[in-house]
């Protein structure tokens, strides 16, 4: 599967803000766009202070960029995506959102059962979860409501899994559209209710401007 194995600090310095693509180390000092807030490359702090006026494509490629490194989705993925969001009924930007969001790594994400999408998707490819009952190792595979998802009997003892209980009762709640239920077993159990709304997908993006760039 292909997939962007570079360094993604870089990625929120092009951005200009913080994307959350390293979990943890983004909320700490570590963090690049606290150390150095300017573009990478050589002549980063240059650019940095030039004044100019930005077209509107360069605006929309931008926002759809910041979308596309969000998810860790590549661009021929993305586009298909976006295709989909078309033909559903509703908001195309809503609907594109929406898709991006119940990919299972985002899921896996969202739960509170990884520190960030890549450390998701990490966990998914190594078939650490089941889906209705079936192992599943497709990061990209869109989960439905309805969809059940657990933990793997062979991965529910391991390290990772029996931290990640304890922690649990720490992190943030699972969105409105999802539940999440840890059993007397141990088992983790969690649920796709809805599709998500908008208003609940909190993030810095304007996905009109992903419409309009595709849109020309």
């Amino acid at each position: 599967m292909a997939r962007y194995i570079g360094p993604v600090c870089k990625i929120c310095r092009r951005e200009g803000e913080k994307l959350f693509l390293k979990g943890a180390r983004c909320l700490s000092p570590k963090c690049s766009i606290e150390r150095r807030s300017y573009p990478p490359g050589q002549h980063g702090k240059e650019t940095q202070y030039k004044k100019g006026r930005t077209s509107d494509f360069s605006t929309q490629l931008r926002e759809k960029q910041k979308a596309r490194r969000i998810y860790g989705v590549l661009e021929r993925q993305f586009y298909r995506y976006y295709s989909e969001a078309n033909r559903r009924a509703g908001p195309t930007g809503t609907n594109l959102l929406a898709l991006l969001e119940t990919r299972l790594d985002n899921v896996i994400y969202r739960l509170g059962l990884a520190d960030s999408r890549a450390q998701a998707r990490q966990l998914v490819q190594h078939a650490h979860f089941d889906i209705n009952g079936v192992s599943t190792n497709i990061s990209s595979y869109s989960v439905r409501p309805g969809d059940t998802i657990t933990v793997h009997p062979t991965s529910r003892n391991l390290r990772y899994f029996r931290e990640i209980r304890s922690y649990l009762a720490e992190r943030p709640g699972a969105p409105d559209w999802l539940t999440l239920n840890v059993s007397n077993d141990g088992n983790i159990e969690a649920k796709l209710i809805r599709l998500p709304e908008r208003l609940e997908i909190t993030l810095p993006l304007n996905e009109q401007l992903i419409v309009e760039y595709y849109s020309r």
